[in-house]
């Protein structure tokens, strides 16, 4: 298959999470319905936890079995191993790092707050700056870019796998692996935009978000697919691979406690539990189609 044809795949693939954001501008939806989108978005998340790590283990597995067998691979499955642990412990503790000096960004006064100097020759908090940029985001955009950054990193892994098999020109099982991400991705769109449906303001008013806004997001979550495409056709690297999904786990691992967190606080365990049942069968469901296509 040319490298054209196998960037169109990629983007393809990529493309069709845009089919979930809509949802993000729903004019004023009901708390319950807010509790019960986030809590659809955590079963989602939870699904791609497990698919990427059963994925990242694929090669583990493979390694060790080798070593049963007397075949050697002990120093594979050691190298994988490390890969596996180094990628799931910089997506999570990362992301707590982020959140930490986030947290601390937006507790900054903004200019024009009653001076209180702390002492000789301090700043008063009158002259200290003002957040700026993603730090006057509110806490569930936040926290939709985090996911929308953690799908992303799935999405590269992805995109290995389609450009991996274009480039070996197994063309059939490249197409169904678009087919496959494709859906995937149309269920992660939802995922992302979900805790904006409880983007509210100080008075209680719903803050919809702009579709250049929503385009961001989904060019961040979705356009990791193209790139990965594009770099599969060129090489192979299982390593990476492994390192993407696993970067990707830790993120969603951690967005998934914080989404979880939200729901708590509302305490409505029933809408929590039908959204994620809702959430896990949706992405099997996506996930039996393909495999029952024969992928």
């Amino acid at each position: 298959m040319s490298f054209p044809a196998t960037l169109l795949l990629g983007f393809i693939a990529g493309v069709t999470i845009l089919l979930g954001l809509p949802v993000g501008r729903m004019e004023r939806p009901a708390p319950s319905l807010r509790l019960f989108l986030n809590a659809t978005a955590v079963g989602v998340l939870l699904f791609l936890v497990w698919d990427v790590l059963s994925a990242a283990w694929e090669p583990i597995d493979v390694a060790l079995g080798s070593v049963h067998e007397g075949n050697g691979g002990l120093g594979t499955a050691i190298g994988y191993g490390l890969i596996f642990v180094g990628g799931l412990a910089i997506g999570l503790v990362s992301l707590v790092w982020y959140e930490r000096w986030m947290g601390r960004q937006v507790a900054a006064r903004p200019a024009g707050a009653p001076a209180r100097p702390q002492g000789p020759g301090a700043m008063t908090l009158g002259e200290v700056k003002p957040p700026r940029g993603i730090a006057t985001w509110s806490a569930a955009r936040r926290l939709s870019l985090m996911i929308a950054v953690g799908i992303g990193l799935h999405n590269f892994a992805e995109g290995l796998a389609i450009g991996q098999s274009a480039a070996s020109d197994e063309i059939a099982l490249a197409l169904m692996l678009v087919i496959g991400f494709g859906l995937h991705n149309a269920t992660e769109g939802f995922g992302i935009v979900a805790p904006l449906a409880a983007d509210l303001d100080d008075e209680g008013a719903r803050r919809r978000p702009s579709w250049p806004f929503l385009l961001t997001l989904g060019a961040i979550g979705g356009g990791p697919t193209f790139i990965g495409t594009a770099i599969g056709f060129s090489f192979t690297s299982e390593p990476l691979s492994v390192a993407f999904l696993t970067l990707a786990a830790g993120s969603l691992i951690y967005v998934i406690t914080q989404l979880i967190s939200v729901a708590a606080r509302a305490r409505r365990s029933d809408l929590l539990a039908y959204g994620i049942l809702v959430g896990l069968v949706a992405g099997f469901l996506t996930d039996a189609i393909v495999t029952a296509a024969g992928v």
